[in-house]
Parts: structure tokens; C-alpha cells; sequence
């Protein structure tokens, strides 16, 4: 194992320093929290026989009072696919946990929304706000002080975020993230966004489109593509709050079941009253914050996590920010090609090493951190071995080189030599430029910029044919203040197809794309966001892009002399506007200039 990379040292040390403070604070809580928690014996009788009333055959080992009581805490719905498999866990889980005189009980559901189901309607600018109601859900379930230890049961985009900001709350509990795995692959990731452009030019009837979708959406399990909910389970492998290597094994499956069962064994054996005492609060900590952050850059994960993994770490009172992801960025290889970077999905991932090869190279390189405190038996090397049987029993074995190389390269021979993420800064304020997915051919994009307020005003713009041309498109008032700031997903078929036609296309936007989102462009997450005051005139902009070896920044050229005489739009002003004389530009090279604006005498945006 190679001694710690120097970025990763000097953005480890500035990480602890501005965290001393908070990072104390909530040490200090969970550290009372753990002196009050005292033993259930000492809670009123009424109390307990409220708790105890609907565990019928685990009544005797409750009122006993020596076994660990383990609180699930589900997301289960049946309308995501990725957590249907959770319909059955809870009877599992306490079977699991009868087996060492343990006993579990559901302490409480939280919500969880598909932005597959809500992507381009209203019910998304609930998204980004459901993270925090599965907080506050979250911290609900596990106030009943009843419980000894925890099992989160979370996958998708905001649920996991949501479980772990809650849960860090009661931090002085162990607790273990159990994953349901990933569907069996469906068709072809290209085949499906192939059909999708189709139809986007009416070239495909809904019927395809449905019959396309319905071939890669197809069973119970997590979608395939590495989009938030794969890259939550990426991050808590790299944070050590999984049993070793478990994220992307199937649903249904023997050694899936094995998994479950570990876990629950697991989080039994390192309570509060045991030799091995590891609580969530010292599980996370700054290490393995930056840990899941190098994983984010590694396998070139979603963006929205540029906005989650921050707030994940102020709720265990560590500072974290895009300063500290954009230098991370510099020195951490894409070793991972993943759809949308890549061909293949997550169980091609998996089986050409996945995880277990992720962080075998990443702590060989020294780009990890190799003394995080883990859920597992052993360190975080153990997180580099993955799962079988020996019989029938489960064991962990090497993982070895990487199966297939258009999935998985050694750091000494990534797909780039830098993360997968950027930061862009400038007078607009600041954005996420996601490089892993896009072609380096079209990081450099100079062309008229077209202004929109929604992504309805995009799409009937593109369908009236004018689009037709070299464009960035700037959909502004999509941030949390102006509609809880949706994913625009919806945005991607359309400026595909553009770009396909061969024109430059970028996108600029206050808003969130789908961690599914690549192939074109976009400055995303711009903030401050154009709702509020924040001065996103309809004229020129640039983004100005530095080589793969150095930061990004977002730097627009000179406004045209008619933009400061623009008033600050509101949502519904004005639904679309254009200055098709003032350009924008995407562009990279360490010796390349911010492209200029020359406007014409009337901007009539």
C-alpha cells in the first residue's frame, strides 16, 4: 500500500481543520446521548409494554432484556423498482436476528420518491425536499429510544442521503446500510437512449418508446444505469457502512440473503455493550467523507452528490465543499466507465471487479484512506475482497485484476487522468460540469446562447426547429428557491439528438440533471441560482474550462453593454429569451482566452 497521495493529505488536513469546531460539537452530542441511553429496564413499564405489544413470538426475549433489539428502518415502496425487494425484509431480518438471540423490530417507514416516475412533471420539485422529510422521518423512527443498534434499508437518490443525515442524529447507535442490489441487465443502455432520440424526432411511436423503456426498466431491483441510487451504494462501500462489497449483488439470490443476514449479525455484534462498540458517529468522520468523495470522482458517479455528500457531512458536523471536491478532482484517475460513461451497467461493473477492485487500486495508490472505521470485522481493505461461498458458507476472497478493461482500468492506466467532476466559477457564481460522461472532442462549445425559464419552453423550441443550430441552451429559475430544483432530465433526448446532428450543444442551468444524464455539456447546480437576486441577464456568457490536469472556472466575457439594463426576471416574466448576436462558449485548453461578446446595436432579448 503506497503512502497517502499529497492532494489527498493537504485537502484531509484542511478538511479536519475547518471541521474542528462542529466536528467536536457532535462528537460532544452523541457522546451524551450515549451516557443517557441507559437501560431499557429503567423505561416505564407502560413504556415498554406499548413497544413490546405487536412483537408477539419475541415478547419473552424483549421483557428479558439481554438481547439487542435492532430498529429497521424501511423506504419500502412498491412503485420503485429498487426497493420493492424490501417488501419481505422485515420478516428476514427478525428471523436473522432470533438466530442470535437478538430480536428487530420496524421502527418506521420514510418516503421515497422515483425521479424515474416524476421526471418532467411537477411532482419533481418535491425531490430535492423529500431528502430532508426522509431526515426528519428518519430521526422519528429511531427517537422511541428502544433500540441498541440499526438497519437502514435505502437506495435511491435522496433516500440514502436522507437516512444517513437522520441517523447521524443518533449517532452513538451502530448502524448498517442494507442494500436490495441491482435488476438483471435489460437491453443495451445505447438501445434505449437510441430510441429515445427517436421518438424525441418522431421517429418512434410511443408504443416503441414504452416497449424500449419497459426492456430496460424491467424487474425488481435498482436501475442499472450509474446514475445516484448505484452511486449511493458506490459511497457506502467507500465509507464502510455496507457488509464488505455487498452493493451490486442481485435481488433473489443465495448470496444475496447471505448479505442480509451478515449485516444483521453484524450490527449486533457492535453495540454499545460489546468489545467491538462501533457507533455511526465515529464511522463517519472526515476520512471516510473524503473517501466516498474520491469514489465519486473514481468511478465518475452523479452529480447530484455534489450537492448530497456536503450535506451528509454537516450532519456529522464535518465541513466538506466544492473547493475541497475540485481539488480532489485533480488528483484522482477515472478508473471506472460506467453508463452514462461508459457501454456497460452496474452488474457489468460488478462482475468485472466492481468495488472490490475500485478501492484495492485506489488504497494501493494511496487515494483512499485506509483507517476509516468500517461496520466490517477487519479495516477498509476489507472492502477490497469480494463475496461467495465456500460451501455454504460466506467468505470474502481476492478480487484480482480487472476482468474487462473497458470497464475497469488500474490507476496506472485510467480513462482519464483526472476525476470525473468540475467545478466552474465566474461571475455568474459557481457550477458541476460532469467530464466523465461527456467526449473530451466537445468540452469546447463557442455558439449563440438561447435563454429558457422551463424545460416545456426547451422541447416546443426544439420541435419548431429552432434549435437547428450551434446553441447553448440556458434554462435559469430551476434552483430550490424558484420550484425545488427538478432534475431536467428530459432535457437530455432533445440536445442529444442536436448535438448527433453535428452541432455544438451545452447546457447552462440553476438545476439539476439525472445522474443518468451525459453525452452533452452542462454547467449545472449554477449558484447563486437565478432566483433571488442573481443576475442571469439573456445575453452573453462563456465557460471557460481548463485543461484535464487543473481546476475548472466559469468565467463569461464582458456582458453586452444592453444586459445591465435588464431587470431581474421572475419565473413567469417572460417564458424564453435569445440574443442570438452574443455568443457562449464551452471551452478547454490551459491557453485558451474566454470567448468575447461583439453585440449588435439593439439586444431585443
Amino acid at each position: 500500500m503506497s503512502n497517502l497521495n499529497d492532494t489527498l493529505h493537504r485537502v484531509t488536513q484542511r478538511v479536519l481543520e475547518n471541521s474542528r469546531a462542529s466536528r467536536s460539537a457532535y462528537l460532544d452530542l452523541i457522546r451524551r446521548e450515549g451516557d443517557n441511553m441507559g437501560e431499557r429496564s429503567a423505561v416505564s413499564c407502560s413504556n415498554l409494554a406499548h413497544a413490546y405489544a405487536g412483537m408477539e413470538d419475541d415478547k419473552p426475549a424483549m421483557v428479558s432484556g439481554r438481547s439487542a433489539n435492532i430498529g429497521i428502518v424501511t423506504a419500502y415502496n412498491d412503485m420503485l423498482s429498487a426497493h420493492a425487494p424490501y417488501y419481505r425484509y422485515p420478516e428476514r431480518l427478525k428471523i436473522y436476528a432470533r438466530e442470535i438471540g437478538a430480536t428487530a423490530q420496524v421502527a418506521g417507514g420514510v418516503p421515497a420518491m422515483c425521479d424515474g416516475v416524476t421526471q418532467g412533471e411537477t411532482g419533481m420539485e418535491l425531490s430535492l425536499f423529500s431528502r430532508d422529510v426522509i431526515a426528519l422521518s428518519t430521526a422519528v423512527a429511531l427517537s422511541h429510544a428502544m433500540f441498541d443498534g440499526a438497519l437502514l434499508l435505502g437506495i435511491c437518490d435522496k433516500i440514502v442521503p436522507g437516512l444517513l443525515m437522520g441517523a447521524l442524529r443518533f449517532g452513538h447507535l451502530p448502524m448498517i446500510f442494507v442494500p436490495g442490489g441491482p435488476m438483471p441487465t435489460g437491453i443495451p443502455n445505447k438501445e434505449k437512449q437510441r430510441v429515445r432520440q427517436l421518438y424525441a424526432e418522431g421517429k418512434a411511436t410511443r408504443a416503441e418508446l414504452l416497449a424500449s423503456e419497459m426492456a430496460s426498466y424491467h424487474s425488481q431491483g435498482t436501475c442499472t444505469f450509474f446514475g445516484t441510487a448505484n452511486s449511493n451504494q458506490m459511497m457506502m462501500e467507500m465509507m464502510g457502512l455496507h457488509i464488505p462489497n455487498s452493493a451490486f449483488i442481485n435481488p433473489g439470490t443465495k448470496l444475496r440473503q447471505a448479505l442480509d443476514r451478515a449485516a444483521v449479525h453484524r450490527v449486533a455484534e457492535i453495540g454499545r455493550k460489546t468489545d467491538d462498540y462501533r457507533p455511526l458517529g465515529l464511522c463517519v468522520d472526515e476520512k471516510a467523507v473524503i473517501n466516498a468523495a474520491v469514489g465519486l470522482l473514481a468511478t465518475g458517479g452523479s452529480t447530484n452528490h455534489a450537492i448530497h455528500l456536503p450535506a451528509m457531512a454537516r450532519a456529522a458536523g464535518v465541513i466538506f465543499d466544492w473547493n475541497d471536491l475540485s481539488e480532489l478532482s485533480g488528483a484522482v484517475p477515472l478508473i471506472a466507465q460506467v453508463y452514462p460513461n461508459g457501454s456497460g451497467d452496474v452488474n457489468h461493473f460488478h462482475n468485472a471487479g466492481g468495488m472490490g477492485f475500485v478501492i484495492g487500486e485506489l488504497l494501493e495508490a494511496g487515494l483512499a484512506h485506509a483507517d476509516i472505521l468500517t461496520v466490517g470485522r477487519g479495516g477498509f481493505a476489507d472492502y477490497a475482497r469480494e463475496p461467495g461461498f465456500d460451501g455454504e458458507e460466506l467468505v470474502w476472497r481476492e478480487v484480482g485484476p480487472s476482468m474487462d478493461d473497458t470497464m475497469l482500468r488500474p490507476v496506472t492506466n485510467p480513462f482519464k487522468p483526472d476525476g470525473g467532476m468540475r467545478l466552474l466559477e465566474g461571475n455568474l457564481g459557481r457550477a458541476c460540469f460532469k467530464t466523465s460522461a461527456v467526449d473530451e472532442s466537445r468540452w469546447t462549445v463557442e455558439a449563440p446562447c438561447r435563454v429558457f425559464e422551463d424545460q416545456p419552453s426547451v422541447a416546443a423550441a426544439f420541435k419548431a426547429g429552432e434549435l437547428d443550430r450551434d446553441v447553448v441552451v440556458v434554462v435559469r429559475f430551476q434552483g430550490p428557491r424558484a420550484n425545488g430544483m427538478p432534475e431536467l432530465h428530459k432535457l437530455t433526448p432533445p440536445l442529444g439528438v442536436l448535438q448527433d446532428r453535428g452541432f455544438k450543444v451545452a447546457l447552462v442551468t440553476d438545476g439539476r440533471m439525472s445522474g443518468a444524464s451525459g453525452k452533452v455539456p452542462a454547467a449545472i447546480h449554477c449558484t447563486p441560482e437565478a432566483l433571488g437576486g442573481a443576475r442571469w441577464p439573456a445575453c452573453a456568457m462563456a465557460i471557460w474550462s481548463e485543461s484535464a490536469l487543473l481546476p475548472a472556472s466559469f468565467r463569461p466575457p464582458p456582458i453586452c453593454r444592453h444586459a445591465n439594463q435588464l431587470p431581474i426576471r421572475t419565473p413567469k416574466a417572460a417564458r424564453a429569451a435569445s440574443c442570438s448576436a452574443c455568443c457562449a462558449a464551452l471551452l478547454t485548453g490551459p491557453n485558451r482566452a474566454p470567448a468575447r461578446c461583439s453585440p449588435p446595436e439593439e439586444c431585443n432579448p
